[in-house]
């Protein structure tokens, strides 16, 4: 009995009649029939596999990336955030000599989490090893220190009690490894503006003991900051009653603008607000279109496979042509031999985005393991954090996107049968059987 014969026996009475409802069990059959592998077929079968295989890479390398995409900018946005202040509040006219009471009085803002006041500057520093390196010291309260949880749980050598002593600084994991430096070594800090003197102003040159080396994951932080309490680098950098901004740190800081004018009003006096969003978005702004970019330039390999399905469906249609004029004498519509095949183009595009968003749900979850597999098959680190800022390769999937990505999969895929789904309603039974 052929695949034709039996699929008409299982079909209901009503099927045979050619009196079948659109998608019935029929049309189901048969187009899983026509998918299903033969080895007189055997070159349909190899094409539709590598269409589906097609499908399936070109999903979750789609997902991979932009996960991974997703994953850097959040881990960015946290360390940044997580460093920096939400808002920065710049004095105008005069210099911010009573910030204890408008840091007072900005905390009492609702919303507002902390507020810090800073001096900081640049400065050369040096070490047991190395040439020395270019460095942001920042002097931050002793309270406001363990507050800031990106630099506070993250000591991985000393100890913040020892820090909070008052007569040591905090650095990066990088710049101690750069340094050769451990805790309880000194420090040499150099800073251009110096003591001015009769024959012109002279570098300020002093040493301070490392109370705690923390790393927070990017290189760029843990290379180049310095801690210092607030006391002693307002007597390092001549600011002494002074602060240079103060940051603030709010709990929504996605909603930042509906803060500004509360804190412009509890700050009492002249001053010049910025968000992290202003001071960041260059930054931010590439981000995104490299992301989009990125989501193109892929989205075109799942394109490709898709024109696989094409491909494989039309040698289906020119192997099939005797078993569809069967059908087509038996009673089947037009319309129904067109949705028989759309059903096979759209279940090859369903297995294989099923599958890709699979795989790409398993690397995602396992993008450490994997990172830790290549650089011990490579033997050297693939990512370097030097260049990528981040210590290891983050992965966030968003629900959304991943939902964007399958339905433009299956989309394709719906798409791409539609052609040889036409092509195969269009022919003439009498002259495939003839030449049969």
């Amino acid at each position: 009995m052929t695949a034709v014969a039996e699929t008409e026996a299982e079909a209901g009475p009503e099927e045979r009649n050619g009196s079948a409802r659109p998608f019935s069990a029929f049309e189901r059959l048969v187009a899983w029939r026509y998918l299903k592998p033969r080895r007189k077929e055997a070159a349909v079968s190899i094409v539709t596999m590598i269409s589906l295989a097609g499908v399936t890479l070109g999903v979750a390398a789609l997902i991979i990336v932009m996960a991974v995409m997703n994953g850097f900018r959040a881990d960015l946005l946290d360390r940044i955030l997580g460093l920096n202040g939400h808002m920065v509040i710049s004095p105008i006219d005069s210099a911010l000599t009573d910030y204890d009471a408008v840091s007072a009085r900005v905390a009492g803002v609702p919303g507002v989490t902390m507020v810090m006041p800073i001096v900081e500057g640049q400065a050369l520093a040096t070490g047991n090893v190395g040439a020395g390196s270019g460095v942001l010291v920042r002097g931050v309260r002793g309270e406001d220190f363990v507050k800031l949880d990106a630099v506070s749980k993250n000591i991985k050598e000393g100890s913040i009690e020892a820090y909070l002593t008052g007569d040591g600084v905090a650095i990066g994991a990088r710049m101690a490894v750069d340094l050769g430096l451990v805790p309880g070594d000194l420090i040499k800090i150099i800073s251009p503006e110096g003591d001015i003197t009769p024959f012109g102003t002279t570098p300020r040159v002093k040493s301070y003991p490392v109370r705690a080396v923390f790393e927070m994951g990017m290189s760029e932080y843990d290379r180049s900051i310095i801690f210092m309490p607030l006391e002693e680098a307002q007597l390092y950098f001549n600011k002494e009653g002074e602060a240079q901004v103060i940051e603030v740190f709010v709990d929504d800081p996605d909603n930042v603008d509906s803060y500004r004018s509360k804190i412009e009003e509890a700050a009492e006096r002249p001053l010049f607000l910025t968000d992290w969003r202003q001071r960041n978005q260059s930054f931010f702004s590439a981000l995104i279109i490299e992301r989009n970019a990125m989501f193109m330039i892929l989205s075109i390999v799942v394109l490709v496979a898709s024109l696989n399905i094409v491909a494989s469906l039309i040698m289906m249609v020119k192997e099939k042509a005797r078993g569809v004029a069967i059908l087509r004498t038996m009673g089947a519509t037009q319309a129904s031999v067109m949705r028989i095949f759309i059903m096979a183009g759209i279940g090859v595009g369903f297995v294989g985005t099923a599958a890709g968003f699979v795989l790409g749900l398993l690397v995602c979850w396992n993008i450490k393991p994997i990172q830790r597999f290549m650089n011990w098959m490579s033997g050297q680190d693939v990512w370097d954090p030097t260049i990528r800022f981040l210590s290891e390769i983050p992965a966030k999937m968003n629900p959304y996107e991943t939902l964007a990505v399958i339905l433009l999969s299956l989309s394709l895929s719906f798409l791409a049968a539609l052609l040889p789904a036409w092509r195969a309603a269009k022919l003439d039974p009498v002259e495939a059987l003839r030449y049969e």
